[in-house]
């Protein structure tokens, strides 16, 4: 999508969800008031790179989120999720359901580090490598901006058994992952995500990446309903 296109298809999805979804009508013009001010030109620049990859994102799924919510019955809507993959599935009729019609505690506060330029991603190639090694596996991965800074879900995976699983990284020292793991569980417990699992990892041990993976697979077919797995390899 052109960066002059972005301001104008939001205004679009807003109009059409007005009379679909409210709720993520609301969420829409939100997002349209934040970035008014911004130049379309301004988001083909490195500053503010991440703003507009969410803006793109969110216009993507908000278009899927209308189809589904236009088709006229339960058992239609339930053709169109077939037709997902788990992860998928679990991310529009769960977490982004969710985040449509609850309040986000955190989204005042990441909308202003995103326009800021303050969001790096500064683990964005071990994701990368994580999400292509689980899915030469067999698996299959979502990444969203939204569950990664509303939701401490750095990726959701499934298995096998095609049943998601949201996990966090972290290369943090042990002495601060106490923290950050109890922030992340109470994050979890908040939108009611069922499981998580929290992995701080070391980047200086030999195949961390292949032990993540494998990891993230056996817990995403195994780990129990109402479980906080906290992991450090």
């Amino acid at each position: 999508m052109q960066a002059q296109d972005i301001k104008q298809t939001l205004k679009s999805l807003i109009k059409e969800a007005s009379t679909i979804d409210p709720s993520l009508a609301k969420r829409l013009e939100q997002i349209d008031r934040w970035v008014q001010d911004v130049k379309s030109g301004s988001l083909n620049g490195n500053t503010k790179r991440f703003l507009r990859l969410f803006l793109e994102q969110i216009i993507k799924d908000s278009q899927i989120w209308l189809d589904i919510q236009a088709l006229s019955s339960q058992e239609e809507q339930e053709v169109y999720y077939t037709k997902m993959t788990a992860t998928e599935k679990y991310w529009f009729r769960e977490l982004f359901a969710k985040w449509l019609k609850e309040n986000d505690p955190k989204f005042i506060i990441w909308r202003q580090k995103l326009m800021a330029g303050d969001f790096r991603q500064e683990d964005g190639d071990l994701l990368n490598s994580v999400v292509n090694s689980i899915e030469v596996r067999g698996g299959t991965v979502i990444k969203r901006y939204i569950a990664d800074l509303s939701m401490a879900t750095d990726i959701i995976v499934s298995s096998r058994q095609d049943k998601a699983l949201c996990i966090q990284l972290t290369s943090l020292a042990n002495k601060y992952s106490q923290e950050k793991s109890d922030s992340w569980e109470n994050t979890l417990r908040f939108w009611a995500i069922e499981r998580g699992l929290f992995l701080n990892y070391n980047p200086g041990k030999n195949d961390f990446i292949n032990k993540i993976v494998n990891l993230s697979l056996h817990n995403s077919d195994n780990l129990k309903s109402r479980i906080y797995l906290k992991f450090s390899l």
